[in-house]
């Protein structure tokens, strides 16, 4: 009597061989037949590398036999397992056979049920196998408290300062979460989709201010500072309303917001209009 493992033909690496792998394939054969099943058109399904097509096919073929009729109840027709397997292989672009066979035993050890794709994803965080990128919420929130300043901290990743600088940081800070959340959750997985593929992002380094010499409103910063016995980085930063489109309400708010912090320095010093001549 053959043992499971030469009935599902299993690699050394603990996944089927793709012989074992569902006729219900992640390509773009499938894309012409189901027609509005999947609302894409065929350059989006090009989207998605054939070794995740192959990847995704040996994950469901290794739950078809961890789940048993748990995992045959999760999807009653063809169509809905040809759009669940799309679903997940456009989740885990970009992810390693290793990272994916570790997450499949630790869903075996740990879930009585198949998991979701966001319980999937959470296990590949959890062991280590997203190499080190912070969830997309978690990234958006730290690229909000450090979008006045993102040059002074320290990222959690690379991408969190790449997504937040594509996104912009004056949008960061003013814009409300409905508006530039998800333009940055665009730009952060698409650079979390190029660190999974092997691609290293880097940290720009940063320029002190003190040596722009030929900023205006960098001296004027500084002299400000100097003046009125503030650390150049807390002059810099009651100031940065002055780079901001001069009669924008953002740059009026902002303004405001600094002079009430300015009050709790220096009552009754009175924040510059413009950069220029500086004030008493």
């Amino acid at each position: 009597m053959k043992t499971p493992d030469q009935i599902l033909g299993k690699s050394a690496n603990g996944l089927p061989q793709p012989r074992w792998t569902s006729r219900t394939s992640t390509g773009e054969r499938e894309v012409r037949e189901s027609g509005s099943g999947y609302g894409d058109n065929a350059r989006d399904q090009n989207s998605i590398p054939d070794q995740t097509k192959t990847l995704v096919n040996m994950i469901f073929a290794r739950f078809m036999a961890i789940y048993g009729y748990k995992y045959k109840s999760c999807y009653e027709t063809d169509d809905e397992l040809r759009i669940a397997k799309r679903e997940w292989a456009l989740s885990l672009r970009g992810y390693g056979e290793r990272e994916l066979v570790a997450a499949v035993n630790r869903c075996k050890e740990t879930l009585a049920w198949m998991p979701t794709i966001s319980e999937f994803l959470g296990i590949l965080r959890d062991i280590g196998g997203d190499f080190g990128l912070p969830s997309t919420r978690d990234a958006y929130q730290e690229a909000c408290f450090h979008a006045d300043q993102p040059m002074e901290h320290d990222w959690s990743h690379p991408a969190v300062y790449h997504a937040g600088r594509s996104t912009g940081w004056f949008e960061l800070r003013s814009e409300d979460e409905a508006q530039v959340f998800p333009r940055f959750a665009y730009q952060y997985e698409t650079l979390c989709r190029r660190v999974r593929q092997g691609e290293e992002l880097e940290l720009p380094v940063p320029v002190a201010i003190e040596n722009k010499q030929d900023s205006t409103l960098a001296r004027f910063m500084l002299a400000f500072a100097e003046q009125h016995g503030l650390e150049e980085s807390e002059a810099c930063s009651l100031l940065f309303y002055l780079t901001l489109p001069k009669g924008s309400k953002v740059r009026q708010r902002l303004q405001a917001q600094a002079q009430a912090r300015l009050e709790q320095i220096h009552p009754g010093l009175k924040l510059p209009d413009k950069p220029g001549s500086l004030p008493a």
